[in-house]
């Protein structure tokens, strides 16, 4: 057995308990104890494959059993077909043998013949050997209904033991097996590995699921404990029951390709949600400071507007008359969103801007843009510039200044013709004029902003899913960190478990010693007192522990005389006489 695949900290507890047994201090005197003393190697075997187990364990679980999985089983199996189960880490055999009896119970109920092999393996030879032999004490009738016990157990010695009938024996394969190191069985329809994994380490869970997956037949199912998952391996099986931990194994061998991140993204306005800048109000300080940086911004721009804006596009100063390129949203009061509030034809331009703007840091300028106003169009320069809120301060920190000012006409620099047209090589001046190629030129300009628009919300996009994509890694880490505990605390609970059954059996040989030693003294009792003769026993001290009625005759005692010391007691010189009369 590989022991560095389990957890470091159930070795270690384990190693702890068998120090606190023999009573010493160290792992350094453990380890030499373990070389002094052969036969203790075997006893931390033991110690560490802690074997709990008992019938029809967590009943709510085969309840799911018998329901949903077990007359699946038999489902689409001709008549004289093999019923192929494994129960590994199966311990003394309780576990599946419970299986082998929901298995005949439903075989019974169809009266058809179906061959039934259920493999139970362990590590432990101990246990196997134990299994094998299918004797259980008389507690199991607490687990087992008195209509289970009488069908398929006979009780032995005066109702002091059960052995299980050769019919479900039969159905059983014991054999020692080493889940880590030996090949596992193949073309099963369920396999049951409830609680085992809680004791190995996520590598060696990892390694495991996907050998379940492999041996299962398409459709087969896979039984874990209670606190144990598949993990990360959700495109090899189908969740039957999540509270059972019961799993079906998906059709495919090969992996389901996950959905695209794109399809899990949340609408973009939810992707972030930020507050302002101050935080909420802002107080009149921040008003003034507000204004100063608005108007220091707009000083190279005469007769300007402009808009002090955080990265979000949430307005915190206005400065000059925006009606030409905001408009208010009906029903939202206050100042809002700048993005919101703009006109048609600017918003896409302004988006991207703004968008590059907070990116690269630098000014951006879109010039001759088409906003269409009161029922016209008009043409506005836009200037995005980033806006640090102290002096030489860059990042996070920074607020964006828009400018808009009105353009006289459509800027020729943005004119890109078609090759071979008869105005190609036509003066910029003279094409501006012109009404048809000013439509052409407001095409392409727009065309232009809605890639550049684009493309900024592809760049957005992507950074929002490798953002999200980082926070579900990190959410993954937790949920492993929470199942890492989850299952420390399930080891926890099933070490005190076995603790506690062994507790059990030594005060039941306690009670079964101090009812012998009871039987004892009561015959010593009657021996001395049908003797006659006198006699009071002391302890070293000569304190009086008992005495023969006899002995009353002699000297004076009581049976609160117990404790005192024999110089204490008058001797009955008339019993004596009477003695010697």
């Amino acid at each position: 057995m590989i022991f560095r695949m389990y957890k470091p900290s159930t070795i270690q507890r384990r190693i702890e308990r068998r120090q606190a047994i023999h009573q010493l201090e160290s792992i350094e005197h453990y380890v030499e104890y373990l070389r002094r003393t052969p036969m203790e190697a075997e006893e931390l075997f033991r110690d560490l494959l802690i074997g709990v187990t008992n019938f029809f364990r967590d009943p709510k679980i085969f309840k799911v059993l018998e329901e949903q999985v077990i007359p699946k089983l038999f489902e689409d199996k001709r008549d004289g077909a093999t019923i192929r189960v494994w129960s590994a880490g199966c311990s003394t055999g309780e576990e599946a043998y419970s299986l082998a009896i929901l298995v005949a119970e439903k075989q019974a109920e169809l009266k058809q013949s179906f061959g039934v092999q259920i493999f139970a393996t362990d590590i432990d030879k101990n246990a196997i050997a134990s299994a094998r032999a299918g004797l259980f004490p008389a507690s199991i009738a607490a687990n087992c209904s008195a209509e289970r016990l009488a069908r398929y157990f006979t009780s032995l010695e005066n109702g002091n033991a059960y052995r299980i009938h050769k019919n479900i024996r039969d159905m059983l394969i014991f054999s020692e097996q080493d889940l880590i190191k030996d090949p596992p069985f193949s073309r099963l329809d369920l396999i049951s590995c409830r609680n085992l994994l809680i004791y190995l380490n996520a590598e060696l869970q990892k390694r495991l699921i996907p050998l379940f997956h492999y041996a299962l037949n398409p459709g087969g199912f896979l039984l874990l404990g209670s606190s144990e998952t598949i993990g990360e391996f959700g495109e090899l099986f189908t969740v039957v029951d999540r509270q059972a931990k019961l799993y079906q194994r998906k059709g495919s061998g090969q992996a389901i390709m996950r959905a695209g991140a794109g399809s899990m993204l949340p609408p973009r306005s939810a992707i972030e949600v930020f507050v302002p800048l101050g935080g909420g109000k802002l107080n009149q300080n921040e008003k003034m400071s507000l204004q100063r940086m608005t108007e220091a911004g707009l000083l190279e721009h005469s007769g300007a507007a402009g808009v002090l804006v955080n990265a979000q596009g949430d307005i915190l100063y206005l400065h000059g008359r925006m009606g030409l390129y905001l408009e208010p949203q009906p029903g939202e009061g206050g100042v809002g969103n700048i993005l919101k509030m703009a006109r048609d034809g600017l918003r896409p331009d302004l988006s991207t801007a703004l968008q590059i703007a907070w990116t690269s840091k630098a000014m951006v300028i879109r010039a001759g843009l088409r906003v269409k106003t009161n029922g016209d169009y008009t043409f506005v320069n836009l200037t995005i510039r980033p806006f640090p809120v102290r002096p030489g301060e860059t990042g996070e920190n920074s607020l964006l200044l828009a400018i808009f000012e009105r353009a006289a006409s459509l800027p020729v620099t943005q004119v890109k013709l078609p090759k071979g047209s008869d105005v190609a090589g036509a003066e910029k001046g003279s094409l501006a004029k012109s009404d048809e190629l000013e439509l052409v030129v407001a095409l392409e300009a727009q065309l232009r902003a809605k890639e550049e628009y684009l493309q900024a919300s592809n760049e957005e996009l992507e950074t929002s899913i490798e953002e999200l994509k980082s926070s579900n890694e990190e959410m993954q880490s937790v949920n492993e960190e929470l199942q890492s505990t989850n299952e420390e605390l399930e080891t926890s609970k099933e070490e005190l478990q076995s603790v506690n059954e062994e507790l059990a059996t030594v005060n039941t040989e306690l009670q079964a010693k101090v009812a012998d030693l009871s039987r004892l003294n009561n015959d010593m009792n009657n021996l001395l007192s049908g003797t006659g003769i006198g006699t009071v026993f002391l302890d070293h001290q000569l304190r009086i522990l008992r005495f023969t009625p006899a002995a009353s005759a002699f000297v004076n005692l009581i049976a609160s005389d117990a404790g005192r010391p024999i110089q204490h007691l008058v001797p009955n010189l008339g019993g004596l006489y009477g003695a010697g009369g």
